[in-house]
């Protein structure tokens, strides 16, 4: 077996040591009275390396290289596809066209949280996407693929954005937006119905269908989203904020607009001109009218009572949406009763 090897070994061709310089001999110190000098020998001898060993060192060198270039590999093959990430000053990244969030989105406790994390950690830990645009005459660079809050949080704390760029076309966009908003903080009814409006009036998708199978989700969903975007401005105006309005509201609402458009037009203006203090629920009561049904179209409203009990009324509805007053025993006296029957026939002609 040593002879195998012997053999095998003499076969690799080392490189020539380097020949270690040796020290001019000193002569020895003559003793008193020596006639004889000497000659010291070198102090340092090459040592000699016999075939067996030199293979062996050999091929561990070989061995640590094959193991330091597995690791670059391996290091390489991590970041293999991925997309370069920089740090963009804000001002050179403009919202996309397709964006989804209305500004009320950044008035909201959830903002006000993210905002802070990012003042903290000076910059935005999880970087935002983007694509590239040709120069334009306000210096936009960059379009935001999503991370709308990131952007306008770093914007507001005057930091730079650190941002992934990447090739996408407009469909390839809006489909990558809509999937990160699902992953992080859901948009509100109206908003994703205003960003399926963009999408089909834009010519992403030729139909509802069409966008709710690239998307994957319910189409009746989309539907009942774009039922809610498609409602006439001064409607969503009402509301304190469009992000109070909620998906089941658009049956009722879609309907009430079709019964009688003028009236939901002129109760949603006055309600917005008075700005009065009321929940969003209370609003959409008073946008679809006192003989609406209810929200879910068979359990009719409350009765209501008008003035004190014994001398008042009360006004009921049934599930078919008729109204019914109903006065107290000699609440309703003669004079009432020609007031009331003048002012029926003035508003009910």
């Amino acid at each position: 077996m040593s002879k195998k090897l012997a053999a095998k070994a003499s076969l690799i061709q080392l490189p020539p040591l380097a020949a270690t310089p040796v020290a001019p001999a000193q002569p020895a110190a003559k003793p008193d009275g020596a006639g004889a000098s000497a000659v010291d020998a070198p102090a340092h001898e090459p040592r000699v390396r016999t075939a067996p060993g030199s293979m062996a060192a050999f091929m561990a060198s070989q061995s640590a290289a094959i193991q330091e270039a597995e690791a670059l590999r391996l290091q390489l093959a991590a970041f293999e596809g991925a997309a370069p990430m920089r740090s963009i000053a804000a001002s050179r990244i403009r919202a996309s066209r397709w964006a989804n969030r209305h500004a009320d989105a950044f008035q909201d406790s959830a903002f006000a949280e993210l905002k802070a994390d990012i003042a903290a950690a000076g910059g935005n830990v999880q970087p935002v996407c983007v694509r590239v645009l040709p120069p334009d005459g306000e210096g936009a660079l960059y379009e935001l693929v999503f991370g709308h809050r990131r952007h306008r949080a770093c914007l507001d704390l005057e930091l730079p954005v650190n941002a992934v760029i990447v090739e996408l076309d407009d469909r390839a966009l809006f489909e990558a937006m809509e999937r990160e908003n699902r992953s992080r903080k859901n948009l509100s009814a109206w908003e994703q119905g205003m960003m399926y409006r963009r999408a089909l009036d834009g010519g992403l998708y030729p139909s509802q269908r069409k966008l709710a199978e690239a998307l994957n989700v319910d189409l009746a969903l989309v539907s009942k989203s774009l039922a809610l975007a498609r409602l006439p401005e001064s409607v969503i105006g009402a509301f304190g904020s469009p992000l109070d309005v909620q998906f089941r509201w658009a049956q009722p609402l879609g309907e009430a607009l079709q019964r009688d458009p003028e009236g939901l037009v002129s109760r949603a203006r006055a309600l917005a001109a008075n700005r009065p203090a009321l929940a969003a629920r209370q609003v959409l009561e008073r946008l679809l009218g006192a003989a609406d049904k209810a929200l879910n179209g068979s359990t009719p409203e409350p009765e209501i009572r008008i003035g004190p009990p014994g001398q008042g009324a009360v006004l009921a509805h049934d599930k078919a949406g008729r109204a019914t007053l109903t006065f107290d025993a000699g609440a309703l006296t003669a004079a009432r009763r020609k007031a009331l029957l003048d002012w029926l026939h003035d508003h009910l002609r």
